[in-house]
């Protein structure tokens, strides 16, 4: 592994005005905001964090695209379209049942649906700012700034009651984040603020990705109805949030899986390396069909994705088992296939990233 000074160019390692390189936080007094921030223009433009132009996912120095997403996107599309007018021409020959109706009227309840839910937060969910939730409010306005975004999204957070869960969505013009109370529970300054950066970086990835536009939505509007390619193509937008949330902080992969497959409180106790490994060796019929019926990449499959930064995560077959190890290394006494020890995984390649905020030193 890189030792942290080598993941930002020199000129890039002091960070933003204010930045605390020992706390890993910015300086600036919580009651007062981040320089510049002013009450009445909280959405100006986000400032670009500190970091390398020529190690980003993707030959634009920004995280990559699932190579599978567009393709996929593609055939939803045309199948929506082709569906919205077979659906017209049955109207004109007389013919209405209850589906018929739904796809008709899908601009419209996509509309009513995502305005009400960006309603919801406005009325009832605490809005971060620089005195509510700042960690948090930092977090998204230097992810927005790293992606290249114009305007910072809206941030909410919502009573979690134990669930593990955030999301992205919009309506309008206006996009939003909203992360439930419990991971801020992870992300606290005793536990794994890292896993938390992971996090906002992954649901502000959604947005910078347009993965929460209202006519792409729309264009998806049958991916309920497609078994197999809908759900295929949830799980590439997915790994592709995930290439955001990894260079937004590529340190917080490990505990933000962690979360996700342990808790809040067991966190802990999980070996990132240990699970990452059974994707490849994780087979059978049933295994594919879990993860081809998954909205999101299973668990094990998407840390060794996050590990091996060498290529796109899998959507359809199990990773392949690596070569064994070179001579110098021991073979991994759990697979005496020939797996390497625990964080000998291929390099950073092609898709991996050097995050420009350097980690939490504590």
């Amino acid at each position: 592994m890189q030792s942290d000074d080598q993941w930002a160019p020199p000129s890039a390692q002091a960070g933003p005005p204010g930045w605390n390189p020992v706390t890993g936080m910015a300086g600036w007094d919580p009651r007062v905001g981040p320089p510049g921030w002013a009450p009445q223009t909280p959405y100006a433009p986000p400032s670009v964090p500190p970091h390398s132009g020529t190690r980003g996912l993707g030959p634009d120095g920004l995280p990559a695209r699932h190579s599978w997403e567009i393709p996929l996107l593609v055939v939803v599309v045309v199948t929506t379209a082709l569906a919205y007018l077979f659906c017209i021409g049955l109207l004109l020959f007389g013919y209405v049942d209850q589906y018929v109706i739904l796809l008709i009227l899908a601009p419209l309840l996509l509309w009513f649906g995502r305005g009400a839910n960006y309603s919801m937060q406005r009325l009832n969910a605490v809005k971060m700012s620089p005195t509510q939730f700042p960690e948090g409010y930092r977090l998204v306005v230097e992810a927005a700034g790293r992606f290249g975004m114009a305007t910072v999204p809206d941030a909410y957070v919502v009573t979690g009651n134990g669930q593990i869960n955030a999301f992205a969505s919009g309506h309008g013009f206006r996009r939003y984040v909203v992360v439930y109370s419990d991971l801020f529970e992870v992300g606290g300054a005793a536990r794994d603020p890292d896993a938390l950066a992971f996090i906002i970086g992954h649901e502000v990835g959604h947005i910078a990705a347009g993965h929460v536009s209202y006519w792409r939505q729309l264009g998806m509007f049958l991916v309920p109805f497609l078994p197999l390619l809908g759900d295929a193509l949830i799980r590439s937008q997915e790994y592709t949030a995930d290439n955001h949330g990894y260079c937004n902080r590529h340190v917080g992969a490990p505990g933000a899986m962690k979360v996700l497959a342990g808790g809040k409180y067991l966190n802990t106790l999980i070996d990132f390396d240990e699970m990452a490994d059974r994707a490849a060796v994780e087979r059978g019929f049933f295994v594919w069909v879990v993860n081809a019926l998954s909205s999101h990449p299973v668990l094990t499959w998407r840390m060794w994705a996050l590990r091996d930064r060498s290529r796109h995560g899998r959507l359809f077959l199990r990773p392949n088992p690596p070569q064994p190890p070179p001579p110098q290394y021991p073979a991994y006494p759990a697979y005496p296939g020939g797996y390497p020890p625990p964080g000998n995984y291929p390099p950073p390649g092609q898709y991996g990233e050097a995050p420009g905020l350097p980690p939490n030193q504590r």
